[in-house]
């Protein structure tokens, strides 16, 4: 699976890893947040070194449907429901200030955008009721939505909410000309180096480790979706999420608008001209990572059901992203709460990334050169008491993977090899063994999650191992690919 925007990327070189450098500031991950943050931190004269394990944007930023909305779902009513008013008011004016700037910046570096309006819809009664909560919720926070009934869609409607003048782009030429700045301010950006640990030394300065060698820093970010250090704990209070998406070539008329569902499964829209040919672009059918059998199943039901709604072809491009949801309904941004002096993180974007990355970022370059915070107290790095209670269920959940995984893993036994595209995880001398075959490739490793040591399942849509604990998920052999964990899977 490949995205459309990996695929239609501009070309971004990487610079040389040098060990023993030492740096103002090293931001660990090329995605949106780490850039947007290492060119604020250049352009006020710091040397600045961006490190990515694979390469530019080939995580989250690279598999977004690419909406840069304030019309975010059903999110400002959450973050009223567990906050107030107050803070859902603030979180709008924060990821207002993150599209102004992204728009501002694309403006000026010719990054082409097209303003669209944004729709949040239902199709039942219970989705209409949850719009009834979000337009106030909205209203009250100072974002203008439109109740509305009518739509550009092909079908029945019960509620939509319009928000008009916000945007879409292609998320990898915003980065090709982030990282284009990043240079002209003599900052670096190194692919394929992989974090692996990050130490205070004696002297004050913060070490970053690597496979590939050592370098120091002052401070350290760590934008990586979810933090690749566990001492903030972040893994216990995000839930991370893997949702699908495809682009079909366009045949005829289709919604211009950018739309999501608030009904399940996920509905999202949105167009996209790419090298001449446009697209729409279709997402949804989400789940939490690790935890749906038969996940190529999914993408065939939004397959299905784009084809059966609107003027496509088959789609050209499929791929899927991972996302995490917050218990505070609020990103975490901030400096590590614990042993994490000058080491700050990022994370819990609850699927609306365009806009919380670069308001996330402009509060961590203020927090590092010692600005006021644009946006004063919304985001916290701590975590809260009401912050963990109410991620019991889900920590439950987690348990119970772990137990049900060791205690499956520990009760089949290799009777056969798994056919093409399928891995199974069985006992072999007494421990779960990860088993699949890859282009005619049959593949043996340990089934152990090296994070917390979770019993990895198999995602069939991606030939990847998923970990249902936090989100860590490894190639068919064995590679890491993204979640907390910063090493492959052991050999069998």
């Amino acid at each position: 699976m490949q995205s459309l925007w990996l695929d239609t990327a501009p070309a971004i070189t990487s610079d040389t890893f040098v060990p023993g450098n030492s740096y103002d500031t090293v931001v660990v991950g090329a995605g949106l947040t780490g850039l947007t943050t290492a060119l604020l931190l250049a352009r006020q004269g710091q040397r600045v070194a961006v490190l990515e394990a694979r390469k530019t944007g080939a995580v989250t930023t690279g598999n977004t449907t690419a909406k840069i909305s304030l019309l975010q779902g059903t999110v400002i009513s959450s973050v009223a429901r567990h906050h107030n008013t107050g803070t859902a008011a603030a979180y709008v004016d924060a990821n207002r200030r993150g599209q102004e700037w992204l728009l501002r910046f694309c403006t000026e570096a010719g990054v082409h955008y097209e303003v669209r309006d944004a729709w949040t819809y239902a199709v039942t009664e219970a989705g209409a009721s949850s719009l009834a909560e979000e337009r106030d919720a909205c209203l009250a926070a100072g974002l203008p939505v439109q109740s509305m009934t009518e739509t550009e869609l092909p079908f029945a409607v019960r509620a939509a909410l319009k928000l008009p003048g916000q945007a879409q782009f292609h998320p990898l030429e915003a980065l090709a000309a982030l990282a284009r700045e990043i240079r002209q301010h003599t900052g670096v950006i190194v692919e394929g180096v992989r974090v692996t640990e990050v130490h205070h030394t004696p002297e004050g300065k913060v070490r970053v480790d690597t496979a590939d060698g050592s370098i120091e820093a002052g401070t350290v970010v760590l934008a990586t979706g979810i933090p690749i250090l566990d001492r903030g704990g972040y893994f216990a209070v995000v839930k991370p999420l893997r949702s699908y998406a495809a682009a079909f070539p366009v045949t005829g008329e289709v919604p211009t608008g950018m739309y999501l569902s608030v009904d399940q499964p996920a509905r999202s829209l949105r167009t996209a001209s790419v090298d001449g040919t446009q697209y729409l672009v279709s997402g949804g059918n989400g789940h939490p990572v690790g935890r749906a059998s038969h996940t190529r199943d999914r993408v065939t039901d939004l397959f299905r059901w784009t084809q059966e709604h609107f003027n496509v072809a088959e789609a050209r491009y499929d791929w899927s992203a991972q996302d995490y949801g917050p218990a505070s309904a609020v990103p975490y941004v901030g400096e590590l709460p614990l042993l994490g002096k000058n080491i700050y993180a990022a994370t819990g974007f609850n699927k609306w990334g365009m806009t919380n990355a670069v308001a996330a970022a402009l509060s961590l370059a203020a927090k590092i050169l010692g600005e006021p915070d644009p946006s004063q107290d919304l985001y916290k790095a701590k975590i809260s008491v009401p912050d963990a209670m109410s991620t019991v269920k889900d920590n439950a959940e987690v348990g119970l993977q772990m137990i049900s995984g060791w205690a499956g893993g520990l009760a089949r036994t290799a009777d056969s090899v798994p056919s093409e595209g399928l891995g199974v995880v069985v006992r072999e001398g007494g421990t779960p063994v990860a088993v699949c075959t890859v282009n005619g490739v049959t593949t043996r490793r340990s089934a152990i999650c090296p994070h917390l040591h979770g019993i990895l399942n198999w995602n069939d849509a991606e030939a990847s191992w998923d970990c249902p604990l936090h989100g860590s998920r490894f190639t068919a052999t064995g590679e890491v690919l993204e979640g907390p964990a910063v090493r492959g899977l052991d050999p069998a």
